[in-house]
This record gives C-alpha cells, structure tokens and sequence, in this order.
C-alpha cells in the first residue's frame, strides 16, 4: 500500500472506492474531460485486481475533500530511470495553488523518498494554465513534442515536455 503524502494545503492518499463517484464527477466537467475524456481508469485505480502495476494513482484532498486525483508511473531501466506526474484538479478548486502543491508534493516523494533524479510531465503545448502550475513547481520546458496526443476532436495535437531534476526540486 502507498503512504500518504501532506502537502501545503493537500493531503495526497491511496484512492478507495467509495472516491469514484467524486472523480467520476470531476472527470466529467467540461474542462476536465476535455483533457482527459474516458473513465475506465477509475475503477481500476481503486480496484487492486484491475489496478496498473506501472501507475500509481493518490486522491487529492482539500479541506477534508475529494479534489482531484494524481498518478505516477516510472522507467525502471537504470540507464533511463525517471518518473512521470499527471493530474487533474475539480475546476471548481482551479487557481488556488492546489495543483502547484499537488506536483510539488509528489514530485518531492519521487525524488526524496524513492530516488529519482528526474520527473517528466506532458501538458498540452496550450494548456497555458497546465504549464504555468507546473512552472511554479519547479518543471521547465524541454521542447515540443509535435503531434503528441489525439484531441476530442480527433485531431492531432502537440505537447510540451517539461522536467524537474532533483536540484531544481531545492530551489524551490
């Protein structure tokens, strides 16, 4: 079992079953579901038989609720060893740092209690409020990775992949 992680204003924990309704519910705001459309991710990440061996899933909690949710998975290779962060926040908590807390949080456990030396994440090149949380975490931008991702529409659209090394973690 995963521990629980206390940031600023964030409790980050193992997700239980009786949290899907909420994230299914977040997950199906417009904004949220623009990004990351589906659901079938849910039940498995609270189901331990159904549950990705390579993703870890934390619920976000603020004020004592469900806000959100954070994943992680990593590249075992030692030549390559690195993590990777995505999230999403109920709209309705947007711009009071929550996510800047949340990826800091996480980011500070992959790097302080797990080792990594590195932590990559992948908003949408347009995702201007994605890049400016994460850019306040630490993260910084990389380059563009050009038809990265397929949009609602079914369209191809690019991302932007930014880091965090452990010493930008510091600076911070």
């Amino acid at each position: 079992m995963h521990q629980t992680l206390y940031g600023t204003e964030v409790v980050l924990r193992p997700p239980a079953p009786d949290d899907v309704p909420r994230l299914a519910a977040i997950r199906s705001t417009p904004e949220v579901r623009a990004i990351w459309r589906g659901g079938d991710d849910l039940v498995k990440a609270v189901t331990e038989d159904l549950a990705d061996p390579d993703v870890t899933t934390l619920v976000v909690e603020h004020a004592g609720r469900v806000a959100g949710a954070v994943q992680w998975g990593e590249e075992r290779d030692p030549d390559y060893r690195h993590a990777n962060i995505d999230i999403y926040l109920d709209p309705a908590v947007h711009g009071r740092g929550l996510g800047t807390d949340t990826v800091r949080t996480l980011a500070r456990h992959l790097i302080t209690d797990l080792g990594h030396h590195r932590i990559v994440i992948d908003p949408a090149a347009d995702n201007t409020v994605a890049i400016r949380c994460y850019t306040k975490a630490g993260f910084r931008p990389v380059g563009i990775m050009r038809a990265y991702e397929r949009g609602p529409d079914g369209s191809w659209h690019d991302g932007l992949l930014m880091d965090l090394l452990a010493s930008d973690l510091t600076e911070h």
